[in-house]
């Protein structure tokens, strides 16, 4: 993990374990990565209560809740999907925030609509979700890599945005 990542991680984990609030992740396209960029903090355990990397649309239905509806009409690579992705995380899981991710790492199975590149990425709680898309093509490592950075930078300007005080 590059030095940024944990100075974003590290300071995720700061406000979190202050507030006494939790966090969880739900991925597709990263495998995980996001929820090792949270965890690599030492005492992150208090904090971050697990991840569901949901690869297929059918772990995706029957762990995070995203409706088959949603599936069929916009595809697993989808803004709908990923904000679905996120609540469903927050239920299943039972934390306070997540952060979900779904897309097209390369280096095939792009689509016209959504080619390889395209990866969506959402955030936040039961109340409010907010995504993201990227759209750039840097071949599998780098993309995954800079969706992984991404999402955990937007988690925390989230986080600061909601200006939570500790407990």
């Amino acid at each position: 993990m590059d030095f940024e990542s944990k100075i974003i991680s590290r300071q995720i984990g700061d406000i979190l374990y202050a507030s006494g609030l939790t966090i969880g992740t739900a991925e597709s396209c990263t495998g995980g990565r996001i929820s090792e960029a949270i965890m690599a903090i030492p005492g992150s355990s208090d904090y971050y209560k697990g991840g569901i990397v949901a690869y297929t649309d059918d772990v995706k239905e029957r762990l995070l809740h995203v409706s088959r509806e949603t599936l069929e009409q916009y595809t697993a690579v989808s803004e709908e999907v990923a904000r679905e992705m996120v609540l469903g995380t927050i239920e299943a899981i039972g934390v306070d925030f997540a952060i979900a991710s779904t897309g097209y790492a390369g280096p095939g199975g792009g689509t016209a609509e959504a080619p390889v590149g395209t990866i969506w990425l959402a955030y936040g709680s039961k109340d409010e979700v907010r995504t993201f898309k990227l759209t750039e093509d840097f071949g599998r490592d780098i993309n995954l890599a800079i969706a992984t950075n991404k999402a955990i930078r937007l988690m925390l300007d989230f986080l600061n945005d909601m200006d939570i005080k500790s407990e």
